[in-house]
């Protein structure tokens, strides 16, 4: 038995065109992982974790946009890190060159 789980992504159906769900194809029992992905000015639901109290971080792999949060648009491009807790509000939104991010998400302890 292997030590390690790969997945390439480009080979991950992705729901609605931009959610491509990768934990249970990596075996992760922990955590939450996917990569998500808008076009050049799309937006994202809004939404929070309060009905699954689950905590996400976000990191911006490609692209650019901004996060709607608390009344605010938090610019965002590659190589940015965010913290969202549960009860937090958010929406992602692209920019001119779309917005790709990595998802991850645990439920608070």
């Amino acid at each position: 038995m292997s030590s390690y789980q790969m997945v390439d992504v480009s080979q991950v159906e992705a729901r609605n065109g931009i959610f491509r769900a990768l934990t249970d194809q990596l075996g992760v029992a922990g955590f939450r992982i996917n990569q998500l992905e808008l076009a050049a000015g799309a937006e994202g639901p809004e939404h929070d974790h309060t009905g699954n109290d689950q905590e996400e971080v976000y990191a911006v792999v490609a692209g650019g946009g901004v996060l709607r949060t608390g009344g605010e648009e938090i610019p965002l491009r590659a190589g940015h890190f965010v913290y969202l807790p549960p009860d937090v509000r958010r929406q992602m939104v692209a920019g001119d060159q779309g917005l790709t991010w990595i998802g991850i998400g645990s439920a608070t302890v």
